[in-house]
């Protein structure tokens, strides 16, 4: 296998991230969580997005697997609306082999409560960072942060990534969308399609490609979406907002029934017209 190729790259890896761009759309949430799901039993794969995820992400299997934090490395514990001023000393012991933090308020004052001690992860630890999809590095604002390391970096997209300085490998390539071509890469790399990765990408390359009708839609995208059925893809449907929902008349085609009113029996009746009278 080419030393270069994909799944060289990941073979070599022991931890993966997988960085979703900021605000990122369908497919590209989609492709991510599928290269997620390929990768998570075999490596110490993380995925992360600096945007929160949206409802309409929630039909995607593993969603909930998406974190707002960017690496684990380093683990934080801070006190949230605690003054340090409060603190007499912190100290720590090993006992029975286990890690002890103990935290001595000043005289007069009491201990943190318990909820408001947070833990937070932070400082890249993965060996192979793998951007989904975006532009340019404001779409991946940890690409300015020291936290790198040596990380190695590859980017999976339907366009080439434009950035100043950061070093990456391309594996961008023209597609209906980022699903199609996350397909192509689990294939090649000899990794196998469940029905929970086939069911992610089929979904995408449907948003991606606009129900296959966009412009980048090849021979090859058909095939690859028959290939996500065998494989025991779901096309799971959109929700869609029910007609009920609508204002009557609003929805093309609805017969809308209007209620008659019999006029009052005086209206039919002859009328007699009075001038008004002008001093």
């Amino acid at each position: 296998m080419n030393e270069s190729s994909f799944g060289s790259i990941i073979d070599s890896s022991h931890s993966i991230l997988i960085l979703l761009p900021s605000k990122p759309y369908f497919d590209q949430v989609a492709a991510g969580l599928a290269l997620y799901l390929a990768l998570r039993e075999e490596k110490d794969t993380t995925i992360t997005c600096p945007s929160p995820m949206l409802v309409e992400f929630n039909r995607l299997v593993g969603v909930n697997k998406v974190t707002g934090e960017l690496g684990n490395k380093n683990l934080t514990i801070r006190f949230a609306n605690y003054k340090a001023s409060d603190i007499e000393k912190v100290s720590y012991d090993i006992e029975n082999g286990e890690f002890k933090l103990t935290v001595v308020p000043k005289a007069g004052f009491v201990s943190p409560k318990k909820e408001q001690v947070v833990f937070e992860y932070s400082g890249l630890s993965a060996e192979t960072m793998i951007l989904i999809g975006g532009a340019n590095e404001t779409h991946f604002p940890v690409l300015s942060s020291k936290a790198l390391g040596e990380s190695r970096i590859i980017h999976v997209g339907t366009r080439a990534l434009s950035l100043s300085a950061e070093k990456v490998m391309s594996f961008a390539a023209p597609a209906s969308s980022i699903s199609e071509l996350v397909t192509t890469l689990i294939n090649q790399s000899g990794r196998r399609l469940d029905q929970d990765i086939a069911t992610n990408l089929l979904m995408g390359i449907e948003e991606g490609s606009q129900d296959f009708k966009g412009p980048d839609v090849t021979p090859e995208t058909f095939e690859i979406a028959a290939q996500l059925l065998r494989a025991g893809g779901q096309r799971t449907p959109r929700e869609r907002p029910e007609g009920s929902s609508y204002p009557p008349g609003a929805v093309p085609g609805q017969v809308v029934e209007v209620e008659k009113k019999e006029a009052p029996k005086d209206w039919l009746e002859p009328k007699i017209y009075k001038g008004t009278s002008i001093s």
